[in-house]
């Protein structure tokens, strides 16, 4: 049997493993840099390659409206299209339809969903965005055409887009939804993970074409997710109900995981005797500080993702590790104290962007607004992460974990 998952090493609850994909091996614990629309912004594959990256996310909701899956596929794939010849991960496309269809036709944070029949469903579109046990159907916040997504539509989507690893189509709840509201999306999720699983198992390779316009498909590996919102029980539940389903991997989403970090926490560490050992564990929209990146790594977790090193690279916000920003870990470069600044972005750091530029050129850039700003942002960002979670996995290989985690903290 094709082996997806190693741990190497364990230092507490912090694991070390290898991820063995088609794209070639992915070392965990890892931080996945985010590639929305098949581009992680502002850079190309050779930054990523260069920086140290692994393995990628794409976004399945998002190329699922532009330019479409069926695309992707004649191309031969997202490795193929945008030139990526390492490993990458697609979202189910779930987040984005609970979240970014319905905030840009109301503006509001959480606005209310309208769960309905099928029957209405299908007799009228839908105002932002209508559940039914079935799937879900939304406006695109692009140009507000009806799309609807299923469990079966959504891991085709991601079989026709081609990456590595796939995730089951699920509801995602807000942080401030009730009891029965959480209840009822969890057994939904769960609903869906059995239709995901038995859509994927009808064939478990991508579905890509060559030159020749033959079908060059690969291995994917499906994760589930648990849900269950911020109630003890309910993840608990969750855990359980994804656990025993024959998934690659689980992954824990919610609006709070990332987004809370004190939540996020509680959460690992209720799920924590409920998690497979042999299978991998990746928290969603984790990493906008490096201490959030300790704070599950600690709890054993082996993936994980986020947008803000690379939006707020873009912002002039840029990670370091050195005295005087105490558990901040960035600076400003916008700030007029780095006009005339000399040195590097963080002395230590051996990316592309502190070897050969100053802080005061990343100043003028910013300042200037030109274009080469972002690229070297992001480079120095993504860099840095990258070559922290180099450091963790061989602390984690030396028994050292702790005390790696507590120089930081104490940095």
């Amino acid at each position: 049997m094709e082996i997806f998952f190693e741990r190497t090493s364990q230092d507490g609850r912090a694991r070390a493993g290898v991820l063995h994909t088609a794209h070639g091996d992915v070392e965990t614990p890892v931080f996945m840099p985010v590639g929305t629309q098949a581009t992680v912004k502002a850079l190309d594959s050779r930054d990523l390659a260069e920086s140290g990256a692994e393995i990628i996310l794409a976004n399945t909701y998002h190329l699922h409206l532009r330019p479409d899956e069926d695309v992707i596929a004649r191309a031969g794939g997202i490795h193929k299209f945008m030139n990526w010849n390492r490993a990458l991960l697609t979202d189910s496309g779930g987040f984005q339809v609970f979240s970014l269809a319905q905030k840009k036709h109301t503006g509001d944070r959480h606005p209310t969903l309208r769960v309905v029949s099928q029957s209405q469903v299908l007799d009228q579109p839908p105002t932002l965005v209508s559940i039914d046990d079935d799937g879900v159907t939304f406006r695109s916040h692009l140009d507000g055409s009806t799309h609807r997504f299923t469990p079966e539509e959504s891991i085709m989507i991601q079989k026709k887009i081609g990456a590595d690893i796939i995730m089951a189509f699920d509801e995602c709840t807000p942080d401030d939804a009730d009891r029965a509201r959480v209840q009822d999306a969890m057994d939904r999720t769960h609903a869906w993970a059995e239709r995901s699983l038995a859509e994927h198992k009808k064939n478990p390779e991508s579905i890509v074409f060559g030159n020749d316009g033959a079908v060059r498909g690969h291995r994917q590996f499906l994760f589930g997710i648990i849900q269950g919102g911020s109630y003890k029980d309910l993840r608990e539940e969750s855990a359980r109900a994804i656990a025993t389903l024959p998934f690659d991997g689980i992954a824990i989403g919610g609006e709070s995981i990332g987004y809370n970090m004190s939540a996020t926490a509680h959460i690992l560490d209720w799920l924590a005797p409920l998690l497979p050992e042999n299978k991998p564990r990746y928290t969603m929209g984790v990493g906008v500080s490096p201490l959030d990146l300790f704070e599950v790594v600690e709890r054993g977790v082996d993936m994980f993702d986020c947008v803000a090193p690379t939006r707020m690279a873009r912002n002039g916000s840029l990670y370091l590790k050195s005295a005087g920003v105490k558990n901040k870990f960035r600076l400003n470069i916008t700030n007029a104290q780095f006009s005339e600044d000399q040195g590097a972005i963080d002395p230590d750091c051996r990316c592309f962007t502190c070897v050969n530029h100053t802080r005061a050129y990343l100043h003028h850039l910013f300042k200037a607004e030109e274009l080469l700003a972002y690229r070297l942002a992001t480079i120095h960002n993504i860099h840095f992460l990258l070559s922290l979670m180099q450091e963790m996995r061989q602390n984690i290989k030396n028994g050292k974990f702790r005390e790696f985690k507590q120089s930081w903290v104490d940095a």
